[in-house]
Order: structure tokens, then sequence, then C-alpha cells
């Protein structure tokens, strides 16, 4: 077997959603990896056929995209240069424009009825080797109701900042009194 000679440092970042009512979790829609890539990036919306195009779960997960933006902000964390805030802010949305690399900001952030940004409860967790991935997880509890389709990272828990990862999903429609959870990991592969 031949030892890898170079090391290469990549980030991929994968989100977990869970949505509860009175206490108990829903199911959401989990669309097949292939799909949910063509809404990220192409904003198709796939209809929901259990088997066809999807299937209902508890925890959903996706995968992230690391924006441009963001990259700049993982080596100006690593390098020091510009002393850029941790990325620890979390923000949902009611966007529903296709994730690009070129986002600066959510497509349509929300701001009220318990559903503004907020700091996420950072840790580092063990995926391959020690450390190598960090965690960020928050709950929004709602007083209104919204069809959340988006999520990012920034780095600025009240407005602004910049913004490290987006993901657009099929939505969740959310009312008074239940709670969102989203974990994200971000992995340096």
């Amino acid at each position: 077997m031949l030892k890898k000679l170079f090391d290469d440092i990549r980030f991929g970042g994968k989100i977990t959603i869970r949505h509860k009512r009175n206490g108990k979790e829903i199911r959401g829609w989990q669309e097949w990896p292939f799909l949910h890539f063509f809404r990220k990036h192409f904003g198709y919306n796939f209809p929901k056929i259990f088997g066809l195009t999807g299937y209902w779960r508890f925890g959903v997960t996706y995968r992230n995209l690391v924006v441009t933006a963001g990259k700049g902000l993982i080596t100006g964390r690593i390098n020091g240069v510009g002393s850029p805030a941790a990325p620890t802010a979390m923000a949902i949305g009611i966007g529903t424009v296709a994730a690009d690399a070129a986002d600066t900001t959510l497509g349509s952030e929300i701001t009220t009825n318990g559903g503004g940004r907020g700091a996420g409860t950072a840790t580092t967790q063990t995926t391959t080797v020690t450390n190598d991935t960090a965690r960020l997880v928050k709950s929004w509890t709602f007083t209104g109701g919204f069809a959340v389709t988006e999520m990012g990272i920034l780095n600025d828990a009240t407005s602004g900042g910049t913004l490290l990862v987006r993901n657009v999903f099929s939505a969740y429609n959310v009312v008074s009194g239940d709670t969102f959870e989203i974990t994200h990991n971000l992995k340096n592969a």
C-alpha cells in the first residue's frame, strides 16, 4: 500500500435537522443525495415521491456548501490575518434560491418570532482523527410560523459578518411553539 506523501486540507460540512412539535420529533423529507445536489446548486425542487425522490425520516442530514468567503475566513483564522471572529453564529431563513459559492448572505434570513440568528454551542469532535471536526448546535423555539428552507453559519451573532456555509433544503413548516435544531459538523477531511 502506498503511503500518502502530502496532506491536503479540505473542509466538508454536513448538517442534521431535527424538528419538534409538542415535544415530539416530526419526520422530515430526506432527499436522495444527488437530488439534494440539484436543489442546492440549481434551485430545482423535486416533488416528494416516497422511494423515488427521497423518504421520510427523523434527523434529516444534508451536505453543506463552504462558500468562497468562508474559505477566506478559514484561512484568516489559521494565519491570524485580519483576525476574523470565529464563525459560531447560526442563522436560518426562508430563501429558496440555490446556494452558490459566491453567496455572502442567506437568501432571506429570519429575524423575528424566535427565528433570529444566534450563537451555536461549539465543540470539537473526533470523526477520523482526534478533534478533526468542528461542531455547532443551535435550537430555535418559535413564536410564529415560517417555512424554513435555508441555513448558514456566520462570524457575527447579530447581523452582517462573513458567511462560512450555506445550505438550501426542503421546507420545514414550523408553527408557534415548535423547536427547530440544527447540528453542523465541519470536518477537516
